[in-house]
């Protein structure tokens, strides 16, 4: 059942690729210098260059790799909170002045997320630095003041204290305050440049495009016609065509852009250096340059423009042999990272993959070139002006208001009025709502805001998408780690192994109490930390004699048969770490009160376990492990990580966290060199991730609401260099998380009821899912995590049909149709497990992890197919390298090419049966400019199976399949690889 169980670890390789944080997917700064045609230097400037990373791996073939990191960074969605949640709704406004006299304005309203019944506390803190956004959960038992509010942000001491405004004519000044975060619609230049071309005096000459640039506009948009145009016109005349009688415009996920095309803007003979084009374009901060010619020719640099606005320059070349463009981005020096990076090579050969990148690329790239001095700078003086503006206007109405209503500013936030002012405060709250609805239609109809996004890529599969892997799991889960495809777990219950669709299966009894677990394959290990206090100690077994009695089903062990496998000297052990990367050696810090114990295992591949029959003589592993040193902090660590140095001689580090600051301690001198120091009153530990990139270590610092990355240079001397850098960066997350999980190019913070995604290189939001009652459970290979869905109580259904209904609601690349569980009658909530591949985080085709202890469910097809029995698991994806092989082995097979049977693959049978999608060319090309496109559809219909989408989005048009609903109520598989076609 387990043959070559132990020859490899790939859920070890994940993990390690977990710590992988690579910038060179970003590209790299480079000096670019313009000659003229005489070779003399015309300009110089220093530019990110991004050109497909040469170091990743290029076996795909172009265009075919369906990318699953192409996502907008800090969507209006998801970080206009004011317009989202407040605008229209009953909530409160306050102002105030800090320590520094400085003025600022709080809102706070309690809401019900997307009626999840998640109701929670969304505060907004308007300061002339920015915006600070913090969720707060609700206690229907803990009143929450605004000075409790304040301090979560850290804002602590006030000059004035807080008062609440009750203009309703506040809700405008605030909008506008939240509009300084920049625009919701964009304008893109669009230069075409002749092969030959090397000035900007050239390239803004051509009169008109090549039959290739006209395909090229055609791809991006729609052509409009100025004249009378109502949308969005990105600067230009809409009245007296002075900017030229057309343009290029269309809608993106909400977002309206148009287009500056050079050819399309005025042209004047008289002019050469084309004044009125280089108005429109030369201010536009990213600009799209399609350069005819081939690779060998001049290629186009962004000094050859003269422009201090422009930031970024897209390079696009079209390739008429295979019908492909080529894409290069060039990004002045001070714009901070974005995403999403280049594919190596960057060739696009399915067009509309192409325009959805090109978009998303320059999206992000100007939101990017917003946090460059060069915009901050002026968008803070103009907050700090508004805010200053406000307050003087504001102050002198808020001294002749009842000092009564005064005393609310540190009284529960949503209090109850008195009764003899009720009537009058109901009055104020309709007035209140009304006017704030109107504004938020206003603006709406104006298209300042992105439209509503819930089904703009209602088919497109998003990484983070859960699979169902345990419905109905009635324990209380103290921690977990995985164990090939199952899931080893410590609960009330004792410690059970669960696989999907199969019963649990009892390892140990409820004697044994396990608090923290690793699940070792590659070196046959399982470590555990047991019970708690001075009883509590580091225990160590062997996969495979755990495995043997899973096997043989003798008596479950219980506490009294682990004596053989406690770890001498980590009696009251409290935590314990061990390093990510233990190919030549397992290092084990254990922390007893305020001192560290460091233990090490010697590991020989060549001597690693190849199959459970082939078992050590002693069943415990206790003498291969060999104590090192004691260190002795000053105070009990909260949370720790090892860090593997450039060497491993020496030089590795161990991070805690205690007290107000994150320290490193070398395992070999037991010397401590401060990291951090949190400015906080109370410090929230959360996680200290150690992360690599090209070798060098670095650390994710999570406390409070903070992330913050520290690089840790190589020693020198003997001592670590750990002061600041230029790579160093913080953000952060919107709620206090319970647990952080990296998994590149994402980082995710688990709360208690939210999953909030951000990107690793810059701390960008890209999704938040609301999910009910959540609790990680395990996240060292795939991340499996415990919620609360809505699961019918009566029915007995098996674990893989029940899951189709029984997931949590979290949405995925949209924002979730409104239905409130409780009108589901008949259903009552419980805790169902969930996993997210780390397969689909990564984007990357990563081999599966091992076969699961337990016995995989075979599902033997007609003799007359030819194709072998395949065991099945319930993983719901299959890698594209699967795929493909799986699609050419069969190929031969059925031919009478291969005499060797299919190889086993653990999700070949999963995947339903779906018809091939019929392309209509005529209803492909139907390119809508609504800024307002909703796809109706109602709960009940996913749960009967039935796929509602139909609109002429092209975004939509582009990714729709013919699908059926998963164990995931709104995660439709999408099946378009011609490969997956002829296996079937």
């Amino acid at each position: 059942l387990m043959k070559h169980f132990y020859s490899s670890s790939v859920s070890e390789d994940l993990g390690c690729r977990r710590g992988e944080f690579s910038r060179k997917h970003y590209g790299s700064v480079e000096l670019l210098i313009s000659s003229d045609a005489d070779g003399a230097i015309q300009r110089a400037g220093r530019f990110r260059v991004e050109n497909g990373s040469s170091g990743e791996n290029t076996d795909y073939t172009p265009g075919t790799w369906h990318r699953t990191d192409v996502h907008l960074e800090n969507p209006e969605y998801h970080t206009r909170w004011y317009f989202k949640y407040f605008l229209g709704k009953v909530h409160q406004n306050y102002i105030g002045t800090d320590a520094e006299k400085n003025p600022f304005f709080l809102s706070v309203v309690l809401s019900d997320q997307n009626n999840q019944r998640v109701p929670q506390y969304h505060s907004i803190l308007w300061r002339k630095t920015g915006t600070q956004k913090i969720c707060l959960p609700y206690s229907p038992t803990k009143t929450l003041s605004v000075k409790s509010i304040l301090s979560a942000m850290s804002l602590d001491k006030f000059e004035k204290s807080p008062r609440e405004i009750f203009h309703p004519e506040i809700q405008k000044d605030l909008l506008v305050l939240e509009e300084q975060e920049g625009s919701v619609n964009f304008k893109f230049g669009v230069l075409y440049a002749k092969d030959g071309q090397l000035t900007d005096d050239e390239m803004f000459s051509n009169e008109t495009g090549s039959e290739s640039f006209q395909r090229f506009l055609h791809l991006l948009g729609d052509t409009v016609t100025l004249k009378g145009w109502t949308g969005y016109r990105g600067g230009l005349d809409t009245k007296n065509d002075t900017t030229g009688t057309c343009s290029i415009y269309t809608v993106f996920q909400g977002h309206e852009i148009m287009f500056h095309v050079s050819t399309m803007l005025p042209y004047s003979r008289e002019n050469k250096q084309q004044v009125e084009r280089k108005r429109h374009i030369g201010n536009d901060i990213v600009t799209i340059v399609f350069q005819e010619g081939e690779e060998s020719s001049p290629a186009f640099k962004p000094s050859m423009i003269r422009s201090h606005f422009t930031h970024i320059f897209a390079l696009v070349r079209y390739n008429k042999q295979n019908d492909s463009y080529r894409l290069k981005i060039f990004s002045e020096e001070s714009v901070p990272l974005f995403g999403p990076p280049l594919p190596s090579p960057p060739v696009f050969t399915n067009h509309q993959e192409f325009r959805d990148f090109v978009l998303v690329k320059l999206i992000n790239g100007e939101k990017a070139t917003l946090e460059t001095p060069t915009f901050s700078q002026k968008r803070q003086r103009t907050l700090d002006m508004l805010i200053r503006s406000l307050y003087q206007d504001l102050m002198p109405d808020l001294h002749k208001v009842n000092n009564m209503l005064n005393r609310r500013s540190f009284s529960d936030v949503l209090p109850e009025s008195p009764k003899s002012t009720r009537k009058k405060e109901e009055a104020r709250q309709a007035e209140f709502v009304r006017l704030g609805q109107a504004l938020k239609l206003k603006t709406t109809v104006k298209g300042d805001a992105t439209a509503n996004l819930a089904t703009t890529s209602f088919c497109k599969k998003e990484p983070w998408e859960s699979q169902s892997f345990c419905s109905n799991f009635p324990h209380e889960v103290v921690c977990a780690d995985s164990w090939g495809q199952s899931l080893l777990v410590s609960t009330d219950a004792g410690i059970l192994l669960i696989d999907d669709g199969q019963p649990s299966v009892q390892v140990f009894d409820k004697t044994l109490q396990i608090k923290q677990m690793h699940v070792l394959e590659a070196l046959d290990l399982l470590i555990a930390r047991t019970d708690k206090g001075k009883d509590s100690r580091l225990l160590v077994f062997r996969l495979s004699v755990v495995q043997k009695d899973i096997e043989t089903k003798q008596i479950i062990r219980s506490k009294y048969d682990c004596r053989e496998n406690k770890l001498e000297r980590t009696k009251g052990c409290h935590l314990y770490a061990i390093n990510t990367h233990h190919g030549s050696e397992l290092r084990i810090v254990a922390a007893i009160r305020n001192k560290l114990l460091l233990v090490t295992k010697k590991y020989n591949p060549c001597n690693s376990l190849t199959s459970s029959s082939l078992l050590s003589s002693s069943e415990s592993p206790v003498e291969e492990f060999q104590y090192i040193r004691e260190i002795c902090l000053s105070d009990p660590p909260v949370v720790m990580t090892l860090v593997d140095g450039p060497t491993g001689d020496s030089d590795n580090m161990i991070c805690v966290g205690y007290r107000h600051q994150f320290d490193l301690v070398n395992e070999s001198t037991g010397e401590s060199y401060r990291l951090h120091h949190v400015e906080a009153n109370k410090v929230n530990f959360v996680a200290a991730i150690d992360v690599y990139e090209d070798g060098e270590a670095g650390l994710l610092l999570c406390y409070n609401y903070v992330c913050q990355y520290r690089k840790v240079y190589p020693f020198n001397g003997g001592s670590p260099l750990v002061q600041p850098s230029a790579y160093d960066f913080q953000f952060s997350w919107n709620q206090v998380p319970c647990a952080v999980v990296c998994a590149f190019p994402y980082i995710l913070a688990f709360t208690t009821d939210s999953i909030e995604i951000r990107l690793v290189v810059n701390g960008n939001l890209v999704h938040t899912a609301v999910v009910p009652e959540l609790q990680l459970v395990a996240s060292r290979s795939d991340i499996y995590f415990k919620a609360t869905a809505a699961v019918s109580g009566s029915s007995d259904s098996s674990s893989k049909e029940m899951s189709s209904r029984s997931s949590p609601q979290t949405p995925t690349a949209y924002e979730m149709p409104e239905c409130p569980l409780s009108s589901l009658e008949g259903e009552v909530p419980c805790k169902n497990l969930y996993k997210i591949p780390l397969s689909n985080l990564v984007g990357r085709s990563i081999e599966r992890p091992l076969k699961s202890p337990l016995a995989p469910k075979v599902i033997t097809t007609t003799a007359s197919s030819g194709i072998a029995s395949l065991p099945v698991t319930h993983s719901l994806s299959l890698s594209r390298m699967e795929i493909k092989e799986i699609a050419s082995r069969t190929r031969k097979e059925l031919l009478g090419l291969l005499d060797e049977p299919i190889p086993k693959t653990e999700s070949a049978q999963k995947q339903k049966k779906v018809p091939r999608r019929q392309s209509d060319p005529k209803q492909e090309a139907v390119r809508s400019t609504s800024s307002d496109r909703i796809i109706s559809s109602s709960f009940e219909s996913y749960s009967e199976g039935r796929h509602l989408s139909t609109s002429s989005d092209p975004d939509t048009l582009a990714n729709r399949e013919e699908s059926s609903p998963s164990s995931y109520p709104f995660q439709l598989i999408s099946l378009y690889d011609e490969d997956i076609i002829d296996l079937k």
